[in-house]
């Protein structure tokens, strides 16, 4: 039986396109992101969702919420959601980074680069990538035929779209995942398919 993954990534904050958040604590949902979310639990309203999962995060949380309260249920946090580790870039403006050539690598070879490299290093897209196929794997076993929706992070949904297609992490940047869209995969004993990438809550 195929199991249906609806991959969302959660809405806007207010630090979008000028901090780099990574796992700090504190990043919650603007009003905008808020609209947006419930925009999305509109359109998912008329699926019956077996399971509604979150990164830990807030920002995925409060997303994943009015998703699963239109469905009766509750949010599960799952960390195997939860966003790349970035290590000691995360909370630093786009700007501070601008330059560095740690940041450059990172961003023309994300099959191999790791973000903060050096003593602390941050987890490589190859890593979150791995992580996130794992729990694709488990999900199809656990609930065959049924539809999920889980709540992540840009490039986490990227790594699993990426996964899925085949394509190399350092062309990660040939497709978008804008806030609070939606992509989705169709899983089964044959492997995984994507039906839909990027597709808008408005």
């Amino acid at each position: 039986m195929e199991t249906i993954f609806i991959l969302v990534r959660h809405g806007s904050h207010d630090r979008l396109g000028s901090v780099l958040c990574g796992r700090m604590a504190g990043v919650t949902l603007s009003a905008q992101g808020r609209a947006e979310a419930d925009s999305l639990a509109d359109r998912l309203s008329s699926l019956r969702l077996t399971a509604v999962l979150s990164s830990p995060l807030e920002r995925a949380v409060e997303t994943a919420t009015p998703i699963a309260e239109r469905q009766g249920l509750s949010p599960t946090i799952e960390p195997a959601l939860n966003e790349l580790d970035l290590g000691a870039w995360s909370g630093k403006r786009f700007e501070e980074l601008h330059g560095d050539p740690a940041w450059d690598l990172w961003n023309r070879a994300r099959s191999h680069a790791r973000p903060t490299p050096g003593e602390t290093p941050g987890e490589s897209m190859a890593e979150a990538q791995v992580r996130i196929a794992a729990l694709l794997d488990r999900l199809r076993c656990a609930h065959p035929g049924g539809t999920l929706a889980l709540v992540s992070h840009g490039d986490v949904i990227k790594a699993a779209l990426a996964h899925a297609m085949g394509l190399p992490l350092d062309f990660y940047g040939r497709f978008e995942i804008s806030p609070a869209s939606r992509s989705v995969l169709i899983a089964g004993d044959w492997g995984l398919k994507v039906h839909s990438i990027n597709e808008g809550a408005a």
